[in-house]
């Protein structure tokens, strides 16, 4: 889907007519996770099976939407069918998360069940994009077939999974909990995180175009990113024998501020393609780890009103981390260096307010 919308929203328009298309799409995919994520993980948490009937939903829905997009590519219906698809996808993705406490044995389990699902992901993401970027040769339309047919076939096995009961109402306690210093600063970090990767994706990708770059430096890139996922999905659950969550999230950022200076002083594409896969792992372990400490700390709460909060939260960190290059033209090395200094600078901050004894 998203080699789809690339080849209607990128690279069939001049680099300028992009931007202005990507930053419309950027702002509207802000819009509804404020109001939308709030509602919709009481929704799912009060009733039962309703985690599992959101996933099939969500897939199901995806396919119809993805058959509309690819009849109106060249409409502004394609802006509001992407927003819904959107939405869907951040609903999967909540009830996805909230499934897994009730599917593992223990809380020993949570790092590796977290860790099996993003590699699934993962791998799937970056097998999907070979034939997706074969058949944008012939036309974006058929990408978006093709990604209707995979939502079509995930709905079907997603009617596998087993119901879970219905969560029962937040005490006052859960709700301390969800504001524990330890949540609140794995939130942040979490957000910085995930703000880097849209920053750098789009930064790479107006920098390429506006190079000239052939259209395979950019699938380099993407496949580079998925293999980074890949890898820091592979490496949580071993480290996570000998590193608490919190150590491994604070080491996420530094890897990003390292990745940043090196890209600096190599410069170039490959050194972009070498950034990427950094934030790639650093994104990834970062967000098992952030998953692991909420499900651990507040394993009474209401799993998925939860992750939908802070899944808004990091929505919108990646929309605004995305919008600045897409409204400002820089240089890569400026770009690398800002992140440097952003990753530096919560990476300080995480491990000083995880030594500050915490006062409501």
């Amino acid at each position: 889907m998203a080699v789809g919308l690339a080849g209607s929203l990128f690279f069939s328009i001049s680099p300028d007519a992009a931007r202005t298309r990507v930053a419309l799409y950027l702002v509207l995919t802000m819009a509804p996770f404020a109001v939308v994520a709030p509602l919709l993980g009481p929704l799912v948490d009060r009733q039962r099976g309703g985690r599992r009937h959101m996933v099939v939903g969500s897939l199901a829905l995806r396919c119809v939407l993805c058959l509309l997009m690819a009849d109106h590519l060249d409409g502004l219906l394609l802006f509001p069918l992407a927003f819904a698809t959107l939405v869907l996808g951040k609903a999967y993705g909540v009830a996805r998360a909230a499934l897994v406490p009730v599917l593992v044995n223990d809380e020993s389990e949570l790092v590796q069940g977290n860790a099996k699902l993003t590699l699934i992901s993962g791998l799937a993401g970056f097998v999907a994009s070979v034939p997706g970027v074969i058949v944008l040769q012939i036309g974006a339309p058929g990408v978006l077939l093709l990604a209707a047919a995979v939502f079509g076939g995930g709905a079907v096995i997603a009617l596998q999974i087993p119901s879970v009961r219905a969560s029962a109402p937040r005490t006052s306690e859960e709700k301390a909990e969800l504001r524990g210093a330890g949540v609140l600063l794995a939130a942040s970090a979490m957000a910085v995180l995930r703000g880097t990767v849209g920053f750098l994706s789009f930064l790479l990708a107006f920098s390429l175009r506006a190079e000239g770059a052939p259209a395979w430096w950019f699938g380099v890139i993407l496949g580079t990113s998925a293999v980074g996922a890949l890898v820091g999905a592979a490496l949580a659950p071993p480290l996570r024998r000998w590193v608490r969550e919190e150590r491994m999230l604070l080491g996420s950022l530094i890897a990003v501020s390292v990745a940043g200076v090196l890209a600096i002083q190599m410069g170039g594409r490959p050194a972009a393609t070498m950034f990427g896969g950094i934030v790639g792992v650093a994104a990834s372990t970062g967000r098992l780890c952030f998953d692991a400490i909420v499900q651990r700390d507040a394993p009474e709460a209401d799993h998925a009103r939860s992750f939908a909060r802070f899944e808004t939260r990091f929505q919108l960190a990646w929309v605004i981390g995305a919008f600045i290059p897409v409204v400002v033209s820089m240089p890569r090395a400026v770009g690398y260096g800002a992140l440097a200094v952003v990753s530096s600078v919560a990476a300080a901050t995480y491990l000083t307010g995880r030594r500050v004894p915490w006062r409501p």
